[in-house]
């Protein structure tokens, strides 16, 4: 199978190009909002119906508004790699969640873009990574005394309020803040803020979605800036400190707006993404109780507060993680908007146009995984690899300028939550479960995907 390279636009190709396909009548979904709940309901559902009457450039209707969708690996990287410098991220994003998160690093573009990431990137050194690494056992430890485990216990929410706790830990030095009431609002307002790009009324008007994120942003905004003096006035090791005193080589610092904004994005993308992933695994791993046993004898052999070093040591769960991430992508679309004319795979992608890069679709592909819907964690191993079966095969964390900068220390947080869990609980998950999962915006189980849970005994 081929690997995605980096490719200069071929003017050539372009006046050779076929122009792209109106949306046939059985393709138009309902009136207005189009095929927004078709996605909602079945995300790869819609994905196999665009890729097998369109191939991998389709036109679809999303929100009243004409949208291309590219499926598989060499469209995708056409808009990750983005050699034409045609497709931008912030128009994109902004249209779904720019004011809840307005002026994250990842609605930013071009040099300024490529400024804020250059700073950023201070914060996210490996002697950083393990400085964060150490501070995440204490949080882990006190929410997982609380856990009171049985059966059908709600992993989902647990999951949520543990990594929030984590995230208000590593990145704020705990906000100096213990008051539960204060951090269950906080997390509120996030989920208000993620729900909200599904919104149908995109406008602030009483019991929309959107108002509600608005709300939620300024809730989030607001308890960030009561600490920002005291992380201006001394620098510490908490993400949020780091922000405000980081800067590149060339002497580039954020301003204050800046470092509010870049927190809001973060500790929603931080706490977020990784619940997904942690709830996967542990739902696959209740599913798969050989693999369970073979994470936790590697876990056991370690001790309580692992080090960085230790954690990548975790070969079987970092199997395990990978193939979670394939199997059920916590990001599985990023949208672009094009700026200009640009070809994808042969078609004509029109100026002015939203789009949604699908890695979700790439990660299930049969032509790319054996098996693809199988959970196979060996599919990862150095002697099968079959993620290299073609560059953007396994794209969980995005590709190009705007790949995700957070992916290690999110493996390192998976990680460390997944030691402890292994080390303290026994679980088990029905086999013919299958989580029903609300897709309006990043996908979570609905019924907060119940286990049963038990300390282990031994």
């Amino acid at each position: 199978m081929t690997q995605a390279t980096s490719r200069t636009p071929d003017p050539a190709a372009s006046a050779s190009a076929r122009p792209l396909p109106a949306v046939a009548r059985e393709h138009r979904g309902w009136p207005v909002i189009g095929r927004s709940l078709e996605y909602a309901r079945d995300p790869v559902g819609l994905f196999e119906k665009q890729w097998a009457a369109y191939g991998p450039v389709s036109p679809l209707r999303i929100l009243g508004d004409p949208w291309v969708m590219l499926l598989g690996p060499d469209a995708c990287a056409t808009a990750l790699t983005n050699p034409d410098k045609a497709f931008v991220n912030g128009p994109a994003w902004s249209y779904l969640v720019g004011p809840f998160f307005d002026r994250g690093l990842m609605l930013l573009d071009g040099e300024e873009h490529h400024v804020h990431r250059r700073i950023m990137q201070q914060a996210f050194t490996r002697p950083r990574l393990e400085g964060y690494a150490a501070a995440m056992h204490a949080p882990i430890a006190r929410g997982l005394d609380a856990w009171r485990p049985g059966p059908g216990f709600p992993a989902y929410p647990a999951l949520k309020e543990l990594t929030l706790d984590v995230a208000a830990e590593i990145f704020m030095g705990g906000a100096e803040s213990t008051d539960r009431a204060e951090m269950a609002r906080v997390n509120a307002a996030f989920i208000d803020c993620v729900q909200s790009a599904a919104a149908l009324v995109r406008r602030d008007l009483p019991g929309t979605r959107w108002r509600k994120g608005l709300r939620g942003r300024e809730v989030v905004e607001r308890f960030l800036r009561d600490y920002l003096p005291s992380r201006r006035a001394r620098e510490s090791d908490d993400l949020f400190s780091q922000l405000c005193h980081v800067e590149s080589e060339e002497g580039e610092r954020f301003s204050d707006d800046d470092v509010v904004n870049h927190m809001v994005f973060l500790m929603m993308a931080a706490h977020d993404t990784s619940t997904i992933t942690l709830s996967t695994i542990l739902e696959l791993l209740g599913k798969h109780p050989a693999w369970r046993e073979r994470c936790r004898a590697e876990s056991l052999a370690l001790g309580e507060a692992p080090t960085l070093a230790e954690l990548d040591s975790l070969v079987s769960l970092d199997l395990v993680m990978k193939e979670c991430l394939r199997l059920r992508a916590p990001v599985p679309v990023v949208v672009r908007r094009t700026v200009k004319e640009t070809v994808v795979e042969g078609v004509r992608v029109p100026a002015d146009r939203y789009v949604i890069v699908a890695p979700q679709f790439s990660h299930l592909m049969p032509s790319l995984w054996s098996d693809p819907t199988a959970f196979d964690p060996e599919r990862f191993s150095p002697e099968r690899r079959e993620d290299r079966s073609h560059r953007f095969a396994w794209e969980p964390f995005g590709g190009g300028v705007h790949k995700c900068l957070g992916l290690f220390f999110a493996g390192a947080e998976v990680k460390a939550v997944m030691h402890q869990l292994l080390r303290r609980f026994d679980w088990s998950v029905d086999p013919a479960y299958v989580a029903p999962m609300n897709n309006h915006s990043l996908p979570f189980p609905a019924d907060g995907q119940p286990v049963d849970l038990v300390h282990r005994t031994a």
